[in-house]
């Protein structure tokens, strides 16, 4: 593995520059800041030559010329700027911030431009209109994506409405990096130095070990704990010392806002308003109501009330539980709780009643069985492996490449494995796109992901060690994964995740979450780091138990976010603005049981939202989990690794990408609609069919 590089600011734009390349995978350690600017420049520039001739070529206009020459140039664009887009997000310098943002609006003016363009819209209406009759083709699905997407984007607008479109679009896109640059650069001016040890007690020993490291880099003694999300979840949860415990939440529920121990200094206040203001204006310029219904037009929910009943109807099936669980939380402490009491006391409680706490199973979960378990239950299922490869160029020594083999042993596609904290590293976990799959004519080019984590780094005397919610995450992400690599579609525009509904994209990720939790996948990927003996079984069978602990509560928190993002970008108006304050009130007031403080700036660090995504689709995420609950009680049984019913799952969701409509793909693998009862049995909120005990 070859070490980070270092974004240097001086390079001729004549030199070589490897975001040019177009075959094999990223140069990561080659890739300079000054490399970043003139790679997309070149890219744009022949990106439009080439489409000059494409529009100017003679003859009638037809798929294979036409279109599939279309795929290239995108396909060529993203070979370009996905390694930008990525590096930006788990190894950032101030130099290559400065290029990334100088580049985001050539880069919105590019796609507007393109998505505007009333000859490239008539071409692909000709070529759609030449394949009517033939049936729902991938080719008709991206024909059909490609001109919905043009109207979306004010195709048919007059010109100085599509002019005010490109500036809106290039204004937002470089206000929602700046929100997670802002994000990013709060979490990393906060840190909280301790020499003394019993103000640490209760925290997990992995964790003061590498606040201990942190401490050492910077020449001083004792411990230095970054608000990184896995030392955040560690002090909330452990930390015996409450008032440490209300100054690390007080850093987290106030980042990047105007309240906080940075008050004001990353403020993200009036960037939310701004980026709610245009978002409602780019909606409204092509004839939606608000921004909500316009994102419907590329989900599959149908209607902005079909959402908010979908929500509520959630809210009514659990609310009484999560209430429920708050009063025994509460009688359990013996005092009414604060904000950043809650995770200690269920800690507590969880361990009194279970008789386990997480940071117990960490050291049964490090991260090489884990993955070895992991890779397994995705062979019995899918029949595919995954296979460790060195000596590939990385932009970090810590990251892991593995090769993703069919039945045969035959490649089929590759992924990045990058899963530990780093100080410029955004938070969180996600899947993205490193290389697209594409077929066209006789060559093939395989998929590669980027699988990102931020788990608690490894020491001199184990492994990474997991807690079982990271394991949760991995198995999560890695759904994401296989959804992207064991794509069949030829085109990028609809293979792997592209052209499927986002509210539908959480379905491989959330049902590969189900496997983390079954006592023979468990087993398979335990293994105590010092003595190899995988989970006890009574601890197997608490951790079971333990799975709708506080899942009334739990359910609430994620409607909370649901539908504070779905009402603010519903009810937007010119006359009130945004109302982010007032609404996120309101939504508390109606769905929260956990009391918060006056200072609570959760919208501020909402990157999710605010950083783009999931705008007006962090309902998705409910969506979704009804999708994979009911596909994953398909499995439930004694055979769990049915090879017949996960090749239906392959082959009718994981396989067609955008190709097919999501809905009717479903009922294929399922023999009917999704059903919402699955979701709700397993989260406990109601009792499985037959079992006549009260929930």
């Amino acid at each position: 593995m070859l070490a980070s590089p270092q974004f240097s600011s001086a390079i001729g734009k004549q030199m070589y520059n490897p975001l040019l390349e177009t075959s094999g995978l990223p140069k990561f350690s080659e890739i300079r800041a000054a490399h970043v600017e003139p790679a997309l420049r070149t890219t744009l520039e022949q990106n439009r030559a080439d489409l000059e001739a494409i529009l100017s070529a003679k003859g009638e206009p037809n798929f294979d010329d036409s279109i599939l020459p279309l795929e290239e140039l995108r396909d060529r664009l993203h070979r370009t700027w996905s390694p930008v887009s990525h590096l930006h997000g788990v190894l950032t310098s101030n130099d290559l911030r400065e290029a990334y943002n100088l580049c985001l609006p050539l880069l919105a003016r590019y796609e507007t431009e393109m998505a505007q363009d009333r000859r490239l819209f008539a071409l692909y209406q000709k070529v759609s209109a030449g394949l009517e009759g033939t049936g729902n083709s991938p080719e008709q699905y991206l024909l059909d994506h490609a001109l919905r997407d043009f109207r979306l984007a004010g195709v048919d607008l007059p010109a100085e409405k599509k002019d005010r479109f490109k500036v809106v679009i290039e204004e937002l896109t470089q206000l929602q990096a700046k929100f997670e640059q802002n994000l990013r650069d709060a979490m990393a001016a906060w840190s909280w130095h301790e020499s003394r040890r019993e103000r640490l007690a209760g925290i997990p020993e992995t964790v003061l070990a590498s606040a201990s490291s942190a401490a050492a880099v910077e020449g001083k003694q004792g411990w230095l704990l970054h608000l990184n999300q896995p030392t955040y979840v560690a002090v909330i949860t452990h930390a015996e010392d409450r008032d440490l415990r209300f100054e690390f939440y007080r850093a987290w529920a106030t980042r990047a806002s105007d309240e906080g121990p940075n008050a004001g200094q990353f403020d993200n206040s009036e960037i939310m308003d701004r980026i709610l203001a245009l978002r409602a204006e780019e909606a409204a310029l092509v004839g939606f109501a608000n921004f909500a219904e316009y994102s419907l037009a590329t989900k599959m929910a149908g209607s902005v009330e079909e959402v908010r009943g979908f929500l509520l109807q959630l809210l009514n099936e659990s609310r009484s539980m999560a209430c429920r669980e708050l009063a025994e939380l509460e009688q359990f402490a013996g005092t009414e709780l604060e904000a950043w009491d809650f995770d200690y006391y269920t800690e507590k409680l969880r361990r009194d009643r279970f008789s386990f706490s997480d940071e117990e199973l960490r050291p049964y979960f490090p991260l090489p069985k884990v993955l070895e378990g992991l890779f397994l239950a995705t062979n019995k299922l899918f029949g595919v492996s995954a296979e460790r490869a060195d000596n590939v160029d990385t932009w970090r020594s810590d990251v892991q490449f593995f090769k993703l083999l069919d039945a045969n042993g035959i490649e089929i596609g590759a992924f990045f494995l990058d899963l530990f904290t780093h100080p410029n590293k955004r938070a969180g976990a996600w899947m993205d796109e490193c290389i697209i799959r594409k077929h066209i004519g006789d060559r093939l080019q395989m998929p590669v992901a980027h699988l990102v984590c931020n788990f608690t780094l490894p020491t001199n005397d184990h492994p990474a060690l997991l807690t079982h919610d990271e394991v949760v995450t991995l198995f999560h992400e890695f759904g994401h994964t296989l959804h992207h690599l064991l794509t069949r579609m030829d085109y990028p525009s609809v293979a792997g995740i592209n052209g499927v509904p986002w509210d539908a994209v959480e379905l491989p990720s959330q049902f590969m979450e189900n496997f983390a939790w079954d006592p023979r996948v468990v087993i398979a990927l335990s293994g105590h780091h010092v003595t190899g003996e995988t989970l006890p079984e009574k601890l197997l069978e608490r951790l079971q138990d333990s799975r709708t602990f506080q899942a009334g509560m739990q359910m609430l928190r994620q409607l909370e976010f649901a539908l504070f993002d779905w009402r603010i970008h519903a009810e937007y108006s010119d006359e009130a603005g945004g109302r982010i304050a007032d609404i996120l009130e309101e939504v508390r007031k109606q769905v929260a049981v956990v009391r918060y403080p006056p200072f609570n700036r959760l919208a501020h660090g909402f990157a999710h939202v605010f950083g783009g995504g999931y705008a007006a689709g962090y309902y998705s995420y409910k969506w979704a989990e009804v999708l994979a609950a009911d596909a994953f009680a398909a499995f439930q049984g004694d055979d769990l690794f049915n090879r017949e019913v996960a090749g239906a799952f392959r082959q009718q969701i994981l396989e067609v990408g955008g190709s097919v409509d999501i809905g009717k793909a479903y009922r294929a693998f399922r023999g009917r609609a999704p059903d919402v009862e699955a979701l709700l049995v397993r989260s406990g909120i109601h009792s499985p069919p037959g079992d006549r005990s009260a929930t």
